[in-house]
């Protein structure tokens, strides 16, 4: 067949993904095999594909086809989670378009809303992923509220309460006011905001004067409840056991003493609101104060407020204030920056609010979970997220689990019209429970808790759930499959989701999720902003796709990101990606030129550990490029268990572009119209197909239609599997590396001196180590268009200089040379070489450095200056010479 001119990847992808799949290469049952699992961190059901996402499930893809290509069990589980806020506010907005308000409708008739949204729209993202090219195990789908799952839920809930683990307490929250819901401390958002301090006048009750508090928050004095001072402050100690009188509102209350206040800050005099501040409400607890709620659950002013009841929180703010300067209450407002928390859900400013929650008990469960990451029972690559996990966990607090929601797994508490509760799996067992110690209930009389549980505490179960492990304990998938091998995630959830995770595994599986964290770094804009669709910097992903090819995306998302650091996203890393893609097609074409035309002589057996004898051309190349391929499958083979992919890819990238391409195929490139030795056509094809193997897990698509096209094949790329790996001989490595720099240097002298590509040259040598330059010599004399090569020992006159390392290289041409732009451009290399070598002595010279530094690294660094030194020593003989 005529390949086209350039790879076109929309007539590619998306055949081979749908052959993968009716092979049936990604479905995963247990076998004698070792297992390689991965769960995928469930996306939202309300998520579309974006570059996050695109890196994420990239780095999980390439873990999943290599272990498969290794001959393990691969298995990567695919799902969504129900997302609770983001869902539900989708739902709202759609019931809103219909002209339907949430609360024209019960509890039932939202759900069947909602669960029909999340058929239509749930899975969208899960079916974008095959444009990526995930081989993800389809047949395993899950969803956080599937029946089964979801009864899973109930019985851990269930459990940890029956441990005393879960209680109910009415404790300072934060409050979602557009949600309408508590959230966890983990889904609050600290950001620098912009905010104004107003110095506010207090009157001392009984006297002419004033105490000053600074606040930014005004239009919460209507909830004092007393003033602070720190009891060493010598400026309030006249005021101990006096009262003030809240502004606007006149009520009277004391003036307490803690030294939680700090002296520095504002007047050093704080107004206590226990109802709406964390700290003031511990400060309302020690002292015994009294809590005024002055908020409803949207953030409007309620009737305890007396004023500006009704107006949303902001709105009364400035109306506040508008009376506090009236009456003459504000002494003076600052300019003021402080971090402010928001909704990670719905960026609204979060209120801190008293209410009656369902809580976890975290010290005890959090033990197990804490020692298996310090102990590195559980990997984290990077490492560096070790600590920011320890001080988490040893600083856990209790955690917040109920939701005032709709869309989610129903908190399994039963009520009594009295108030009592029963925990219980159906209601028909939470009424026997409730009559056991009480008089005698109806069913009809007891009512199921509204609240739904914290998404988490559903995906805390997913590794080992979406096995069965606790709604099927002990089947053979959970024994097979568990623990999972790696879960890449985003260290922004390592709280949220990964520290539970491990909780939860360590308390039902009696063992650890996952043996090893892959954390991705934040993909960011060329600018180093955050991708976001409110900054319109955020591309779309399938767009990309469309234009660049899938594994185009793949390439350029992956060559730029080290584990764990941010990403700074440009789209000419896909541009490098699809010229990377062209760099294949186009050898391909010249190796599928070659096929017709090959020789039926057969290439010599070599001994590849010595060369102290001319080699032929190609079996020099062979000899030399089977080594570098060697050496780099087992550089990579390291980088992959270290986790640096973007190092491994970018490693074979150089392998691919320069040594095969530039090197290898040049090197046994037959003449215009000449044949091509059949055994260099057939070992250039198998070292291609290697080549394909190594780059599959990463590009994916490219690699299969290339392996096909090749030649027949008996299977696919997909699931061939990869030979162990083989040993290299350094010796024939650094030759190979002396040939390249050697001709690089040879032609950049023909360029500088015009002496065209198909003008001869005579060859003058001048090396210590003769042997190495004739193992090279045939292959050197074809490259440079070299006539012959001769060895010398001392300066050939009137010829053009080169020096390569301690070598010299002495280029006698018919042309007749202009001595003056020789000379030039020796005195502008000697020039760069001096300062070089100035580098170089003051690094050496650095006590500190040469203390300190890696002994590979300081041999490095001498053997720079030997080198320089001897190429100065070459220019200057050089010089004299013309």
């Amino acid at each position: 067949m005529e390949l086209s001119k350039n790879y076109i990847p929309n007539e590619v992808e998306a055949n081979w993904y749908e052959h993968w799949l009716n092979k049936g290469y990604f479905s995963s049952k247990p076998d004698d095999r070792e297992a390689y699992t991965v769960v995928i961190p469930p996306p939202n059901v309300t998520g579309v594909l974006h570059m996050g996402h695109c890196l994420n499930n990239s780095i999980q893809d390439i873990l999943i086809r290599r272990a498969r290509m290794h001959g393990k069990n691969a298995c990567w589980v695919p799902g969504t989670d129900h997302a609770s806020i983001a869902t539900e506010a989708k739902v709202v907005a759609m019931l809103r378009e219909r002209g339907i308000t949430k609360s024209s409708l019960s509890r039932d008739e939202f759900l069947g809303y909602a669960w029909e949204w999340k058929e239509k729209y749930g899975g969208i993202i899960l079916q974008q992923l095959k444009k990526l090219g995930c081989s993800l195990d389809w047949d395993r789908t899950s969803f956080t509220m599937d029946p089964v799952y979801y009864q899973s839920v109930i019985k851990v809930f269930i459990d940890l309460y029956n441990k005393g683990m879960i209680y109910r307490g009415k404790r300072m929250i934060n409050w979602d006011v557009r949600a309408k819901t508590a959230l966890s401390d983990e889904e609050v958002i600290r950001k620098e905001t912009n905010q104004k301090l107003y110095y506010l006048r207090y009157k001392i009750e009984g006297e002419d004067k004033y105490v000053i508090i600074a606040t930014v928050r005004p239009e919460t004095i209507m909830g004092d409840t007393a003033v602070c001072v720190h009891p060493k402050d010598e400026r309030y100690f006249s005021l101990h056991g006096k009262k003030v009188i809240v502004p606007l509102i006149g009520r009277s209350i004391p003036i307490i003493t803690d030294e939680y206040v700090a002296m520095d800050f504002g007047t050093g005099a704080l107004k206590v609101t226990p109802a709406h501040d964390m700290n003031d409400y511990q400060l309302g607890e020690k002292h015994g104060l009294e809590v005024i709620d002055i908020f409803n659950d949207d953030g409007t002013l309620n009737a305890e407020a007396q004023i500006c009841v009704g107006e949303e929180r902001f709105a009364a703010r400035k109306k506040i204030v508008q009376l506090l300067e009236e009456s003459n209450f504000v002494e003076k407002t600052e300019d003021y920056t402080s971090e402010v928390g928001y909704s990670e859900r719905t960026d609204v400013v979060v209120e801190p609010r008293l209410s009656l929650q369902w809580w976890v008990s975290m010290q005890n469960i959090s033990e197990p979970a804490l020692r298996a990451v310090m102990d590195d029972e559980i990997h984290f690559h990077p490492a560096k997220f070790k600590n920011l996990y320890r001080n988490w966990m040893e600083n856990i607090r209790d955690w917040c689990i109920s939701r005032q929601l709709t869309w989610g797994h129903r908190i399994p508490a039963y009520y009594a019209p009295d108030g009592r509760f029963a925990v219980a799996a159906t209601k028909e067992e939470a009424l026997q429970l409730l009559t056991t110690h009480y008089s005698p209930l109806t069913i009809d009389d007891i009512r199921q808790d509204d609240d739904v549980l914290d998404t988490w505490f559903s995906s805390w179960l997913w590794p080992f759930e979406v096995f069965k492990g606790l709604s099927d304990p002990g089947n053979a998938e959970i024994k097979y499959y568990y623990p999972t091998n790696t879960l890449v995630t985003a260290p922004e959830i390592i709280f949220f989701w990964v520290a539970r995770m491990i909780m939860a595994g360590f308390e039902y599986m009696d063992e650890k999720p996952f043996k090893d964290v892959y954390f991705t770094g934040i993909v960011r804009d060329k600018l180093g902003r955050k991708m976001s669709k409110s900054l319109g910097n955020s591309p779309d992903l399938l767009g990309l796709i469309d234009q660049y090819g899938a594994d185009a995306v793949r390439f350029g998302i992956m060559i730029a990101s080290p584990a764990g650091n941010d990403i700074l996203f440009d789209e000419s890393a896909l541009e490098q990606g699809r010229n990377f893609n062209n760099k294949l097609w186009n050898a391909l074409k010249l190796i599928k030129m070659w096929e017709g035309r090959q020789s039926s002589v057969v290439s010599s057996e070599l001994s590849v550990s010595t060369h102290h004898s001319p080699l032929s051309t190609h079996d020099f190349a062979i000899s030399w490029f089977q080594h570098r391929l060697n050496q780099v499958k087992t550089e990579v083979d390291d980088m992959m268990v270290q986790f640096r992919l973007s190092e491994a890819l970018k490693t074979i990238y150089s392998l691919v572009w320069d040594d095969f391409c530039s090197w290898y195929l040049e090197w046994v490139k037959p003449g215009f119209e000449q044949p091509i030795n059949k055994a260099v056509y057939e070992k250039t094809v198998g070292y291609f197909e290697e080549l394909m193997q190594l780059l599959h897990p990463f590009i994916p698509f490219i690699t299969e239609e290339i392996y096909h096209l090749l030649k027949e094949q008996k299977d696919d790329l997909c699931i061939k599997q990869v030979e162990p790996l083989q040993s290299f001989n350094n010796e024939i490595l650094g030759a190979g590396e002396l040939l390249k720099q050697v001709i690089s240097a040879l032609r950049d002298a023909r360029n500088k001196n015009q002496i065209k590509p198909k003008d001869p040259i005579k060859l003058h040598i001048q090396a210590n180590e003769m042997s190495g330059y004739k193992a090279i010599e045939n292959i050197l004399t074809k490259q440079v268009n070299a006539e012959s090569i001769t060895y010398t020992s001392a300066i050939v006159p009137n010829t053009i200089v080169v020096a390569v390392e301690k070598d010299k290289f002495f280029i006698e041409t018919e042309k007749q040379l202009d001595s003056d732009a020789l000379k030039a451009e020796l005195l502008k290399d000697l020039e760069h070489q001096q300062k070089f070598l100035e580098t170089v002595i003051k690094k050496l010279s650095n006590e500190r450095f040469v203390q300190n530094a890696k002994p590979e690294v300081v041999a490095l660094e001498k053997k720079k200056q030997a080198d320089a030194e001897a190429r100065i020593r070459t220019i200057e003989e050089s010089l004299q010479n013309l």
